[in-house]
């Protein structure tokens, strides 16, 4: 059949433009088809079709009007939306780790590659060793921040802050998930040299995917967008995030609620652990293309006697000394961020010159890593992978480094910390104490990078030291039933990898992590206790180490309330209220809303029954009152302008009315409990009824 003229297709008042592409639509191939998939009616389409079938394919079951492509729609979401697309979520991310991983792999070989073939020259050895990651760190930094300079960082702190309520323009969007992926590709090339993780940018670069997904979410079902459901695909995706690095489902899902979330709501638990699972196990399926589903962290503890009772002791002083180790690095690290700023010529740097900064940073951390040089008590041609591979190893190296051999087998990770000037213990004490300062420098780079897993190495060789400590004090091992059971270094590592990084984080669910990526669940008791004595001692001191970037950026997060005295339940709204609200009232008109709008910039503004009675009965949004003053008359304009006769707010615009209202009296923790369980960014304060004051997140700060 002809096509159907330009004209009728063509409907009355489009501009120039709507007709080039309503013209352009037109002349398609197979348009009775592409109309009928898109669910017009025969009438719509120009012609007529059959009772049966879907234009002539042979299909004898009746079709209901709506098209085809409406019917499978909904046959496919009779089981709810939700777990099509935490489904794709899922195998998405762990599709983009798995690739990033491999691409990774490659990239770090050739660094070993071109290290090995430059021969002994020792110039040549150190400028390919330092060269190389200079070259990938820069670039990394060059790109993303060319992008969009949100890609830096671990993005962690900025979603808690999203999380809260508070709109942070351009940290989800589409844009910043390409140059997160590239530079955090770059980043992790560069290997232990600048001893940096995956984690944080992976948790940002999930839940960008989520909120991608859910906005076709919304195109797909042709629903309103819903910003609760939003904010439900946001909390799911974090534990994506980690359970797609980790290849952990269950502890990804709770380290994302205990980081990220001061609330949480149950009925999103499945929504995580749905998608976690999903994720993880995608992971683990991809890596049958080299080698068999296992623990991503390699152990050979022994099952059936992993410790003794009274090692129950040295694992509380894990957790002690995680503790105190863990408060110094919060400290510095929260102090050198603030320096890095504050000093003149890192602040131009990075202001103007970010990769500058970034080369001479990663130039310092290659040459003290460079193996002929300090790197060889460093153990610095490992990655971060056979760092804690050589942690987890269940053999005793106090006992066995007598015994190495001068050339070293290669495949004994163990050999790379012997050496023939220091002993293990001086090896690890010397890489404790360079990593140390190493690892914070290292944060303020503003490249995508993640800062879980370098404390979470740290906390593994921080406990590895103190087990072979505890096994060379005790050689023959301890015993509480008669029988002498020998020391294993490698659960105290568990232990200290748990503590360390928990206690940095504030989150108990490291310990059901390191269970988790090693397949081991022997040590869960020792390695939870450490855990819990290590958090104690960290939060009574130090903030955590996302909330201490959060106050370093002044990032508009509401801080919990560390002081538990009982004088601060006796503060009460009263005292800290804003009085000077601007307000309006019901049968108010053109100037009045005029000077509300100049006084102040509020999103919203309260209205009060009269100028004599401010009894508060709802609010109406700034745009309204834009719309207002767009659509009436001002007195002193020209009779001949064509708009509305000036009339009252109460008739001209929508009043919304007030949900949730305080009390003077009511006290700072419970106005800050709002805040964080609701999400609240502003709420007015009423005695009686009539307005007296407003208490927004600043004021609460």
């Amino acid at each position: 059949p002809k096509h159907p003229s330009m004209e009728q297709l063509i409907p009355v008042g489009l501009q120039e433009e709507e007709r080039v592409l309503v013209s352009e639509k037109s002349w398609r191939p197979c348009p009775k088809a592409r109309r009928r998939l898109r669910g017009e009616t025969p009438t719509q389409s120009g012609g007529t079709l059959g009772a049966g079938g879907c234009l002539g394919w042979g299909i004898s079951t009746p079709m209901p009007p709506s098209g085809c492509l409406e019917w499978v729609k909904r046959q496919l979401f009779r089981v709810g939306e939700d777990w099509y697309f935490l489904f794709i979520l899922g195998v998405l991310m762990a599709t983009i780790s798995f690739m990033m991983d491999l691409l990774i792999y490659r990239l770090f070989e050739a660094h070993r590659w071109l290290y090995r073939e430059v021969g002994d020259i020792l110039v040549l050895k150190y400028l390919s060793w330092t060269i190389y990651p200079v070259a990938l760190a820069v670039f990394s930094t060059g790109f993303s921040q060319s992008i969009t300079p949100c890609s830096g960082g671990s993005g962690i702190p900025e979603l808690k802050v999203i999380l809260s309520g508070v709109v942070l323009e351009d940290y989800l969007a589409i844009q910043n998930f390409g140059a997160k992926v590239v530079g955090l590709t770059c980043t992790l090339a560069c290997g232990s040299i600048v001893f940096l993780g995956k984690l944080g940018p992976f948790v940002h670069l999930s839940v960008m995917a989520a909120a991608y997904l859910g906005k076709m979410r919304t195109t797909v079902t042709k629903e309103y967008e819903n910003k609760f459901k939003e904010h439900e695909m946001l909390v799911a995706a974090q534990a994506v995030g980690v359970a797609t690095v980790f290849g952990a489902p269950i502890s990804g899902v709770l380290f994302s609620v205990e980081v990220m979330s001061s609330h949480f709501a149950v009925r999103n638990y499945w929504r995580g652990f749905f998608s976690a699972t999903c994720g993880a196990f995608m992971f683990r399926l991809l890596a049958v293309f080299n080698k068999t589903i296992t623990a991503i962290f390699k152990s050979d503890f022994k099952m059936d006697f992993p410790f003794d009772l009274l090692e129950i002791f040295f694992f509380a002083i894990v957790g002690v000394v995680s503790g105190l180790v863990a408060c110094a690095y919060l400290w510095c690290q929260r102090w050198l961020l603030a320096a890095v700023t504050e000093m003149r010529f890192t602040a131009k740097l990075l202001r103007t010159d970010k990769p500058i900064y970034t080369a001479l940073v990663v130039l310092l951390l290659a040459s003290i890593t460079f193996p002929p040089g300090l790197g060889q008590l460093m153990a610095s041609r490992l990655t971060m992978k056979e760092y804690l591979t050589s942690f987890f190893d269940n053999r005793t190296w106090g006992a066995l480094a007598p015994n190495a051999s001068s050339t070293g087998d290669p495949n004994q990770l163990w050999q790379d910390w012997c050496h023939p000037w220091a002993t293990p213990f001086g090896t690890l004490a010397f890489f404790l104490v360079m990593k140390f300062w190493m690892l914070i420098l290292a944060t303020t780079l503003p490249l995508p990078a993640g800062y879980f897993m370098p404390i979470f190495v740290y906390g593994a060789a921080l406990g590895r030291l103190l087990g072979e400590l505890v096994a060379f004090l005790f050689p023959r091992g301890l015993h509480s039933s008669g029988t002498l059971r020998p020391i294993t270094p490698a659960g105290y590592a568990l232990a200290g990898a748990a503590a360390f990084s928990g206690s940095v984080t504030y989150s108990l669910s490291t310990a059901l992590l390191v269970c988790e990526a090693t397949g081991h669940l022997g040590h869960v008791l020792p390695v939870v206790l450490a855990v819990l004595v290590a958090n104690a001692i960290t939060q009574k001191h130090q903030p955590s180490f996302y909330d201490g970037t959060i106050i370093v950026r002044k990032l508009p997060y509401l801080p919990p309330i560390r002081s538990r005295h009982m004088a601060s339940y006796q503060v009460v709204v009263e005292e800290f209220m804003e009085t000077q609200v601007v307000t309006l009232a019901k049968d108010d008109g053109f100037q009045e809303v005029l000077a509300a709008l100049d006084a102040s910039t509020d999103a919203e503004y309260p209205v009060v029954e009269s100028a004599g009675s401010l009894v508060l009965v709802g609010t109406v949004s700034r745009a309204q009152l834009v719309t207002f003053l767009q659509s009436h008359r001002h007195p002193q304009a020209p009779p001949e302008e064509k708009l509305a006769a000036v009339g009252t707010l109460g008739d001209g615009c929508a009043i919304e009315p007030i949900m949730l209202q305080l009390s003077p009296q009511i006290s700072l923790h419970q106005a800050h409990h709002l805040f964080e369980l609701l999400k609240l960014q502003r709420i007015f304060v009423t005695r009686c009824g009539e307005l007296v004051g407003a208490v927004s997140r600043l004021e609460v700060r």
